[in-house]
This record gives structure tokens, sequence and C-alpha cells, in this order.
């Protein structure tokens, strides 16, 4: 009996040190903790100062960002509002961000990365077609209608495409304040580039060919 209580400590004590570190924010030391406004800040830190508690209001935690759609008038036919922080002040100290994504009819949301965070997606409405590499360069790619959810690891470039007839809408919970975005194609290409077209052109051009998950060649933007 003795041999198993030290066992089992043993196996405590390894999957205690052996959390991973980092897999969202840094967790609060209270309640809640409000963006001060930029008035109030003295100094610069990771992250946002506090409002102070006696301050904070019931508007502090409410936001109308994610409750029209976005501008759809440009070359790839999507638009992302991401939500953060910055601009919803009681998400800050919460690991917390959200976004939106309007795509219309044979609109994508071009190759991209999250370094600080993953992305879960939910889809409110119209059909689209998501996926994401892992770092041995396997794909793992979905259909997904509405009411359906996919997940985005962190760190892991990640696209989605409108394969519906109609407007899609998606919208994300991602586990960072400040998740930040690497647009891969955009890095390197003006976004009015022939290169983005040709992007474009190539991955509805994969999708069409109905492959199935986990595919590992062939990729649609390989240029």
């Amino acid at each position: 009996m003795k041999i198993f209580t030290h066992l089992c400590s043993y196996i405590l004590l390894l999957v205690v040190f052996n959390v991973p570190k980092g897999l969202s924010d840094n967790p609060p030391l209270q309640d809640v903790c409000p963006m001060a406004p930029q008035g109030e800040r003295k100094l610069f830190m990771n992250g946002f100062l506090c409002k102070h508690p006696s301050t904070i209001l019931a508007s502090d935690f409410k936001t109308l960002l994610l409750n029209h759609a976005g501008d759809l008038d440009n070359i790839v036919r999507s638009s992302v509002n991401v939500v953060t922080a910055t601009e919803f002040p009681g998400l800050n100290t919460l690991g917390l961000s959200m976004a939106r994504t309007d795509i219309a009819p044979n609109g994508v949301v071009l190759p991209h990365s999250h370094p600080r965070a993953s992305e879960m997606m939910f889809v409110h409405g119209g059909s689209v077609v998501v996926g994401f590499l892992d770092t041995k360069g396997r794909l793992f790619q979905k259909s997904l209608g509405e009411g359906e959810v996919f997940v985005f690891p962190r760190g892991l470039v990640h696209y989605i495409m409108n394969y519906g007839f109609s407007h899609a809408t998606t919208f994300s919970v991602l586990n960072s304040q400040n998740p930040g975005v690497v647009g891969i194609v955009h890095a390197m290409f003006a976004t009015d580039s022939d290169v983005v077209e040709g992007l474009m052109a190539r991955m509805f051009k994969f999708g069409e060919m109905g492959v199935s998950d986990n595919i590992t060649a062939d990729f649609p933007w390989a240029l």
C-alpha cells in the first residue's frame, strides 16, 4: 500500500509539472479586469491596465461589434472582423477574443495563422469548406454546414472557402485576448495582385476535386 501511495504521488507530480504551458493567456488574479481607458494608462505592460473596481459597469462586458456583416467588395469576397481586448474592454485578462467572418459565394479567407491562439469556429449560416496544415504538411479539410463546429489548432495555417450559393457567416472564439494574425499570402504579395487571384482559383479547383480528408499532396496554394 505504501509503494502504491508513493507511485500515485510520483505520477501526480509528473502530471502537474508537465502540463503544457501557454495553451492560453495567463489566468487572471481577480474576478474581472475591464481595460482602463487610454487616459488612465500610465505605463506599458503585456496586456492592459484594469479599471478601478468602483468604475466597472455591466456595459464593459457587452459589445455590438459582431452584429453586422463586413464589406465583401474586395478581391477575396470575404470579411473578417476580429474583436480583441483592445476593442472590447471586458475581455481583458480573460484569455479570449472573438471573430465574425462573412464570405460571399465563391469567396475565400486566404491561408493565415494565429500565433498565440487556437480557434473554435461555428457556422452560423451557409456552407463552407475549411482546412488546416499541420507541421508535417498533412492537410485536414472538411465541408461544414449550418450549426457545425471546427477547430483550428494554435499557430497552424488554415483557410475557409464558401462553397454554397448564398452568403456564409461564421463566428469564432480564440483562446487569447490578442491572438495575432499572420497572412501567408498578403505578407508577400499585394492584395490586388494576380498571385492572389491565382491562389483563389487553385483553392476552388482543389475543392471541386472532392478530395477526402488528410491528403498530403497537390496543395492548391502551391505557387
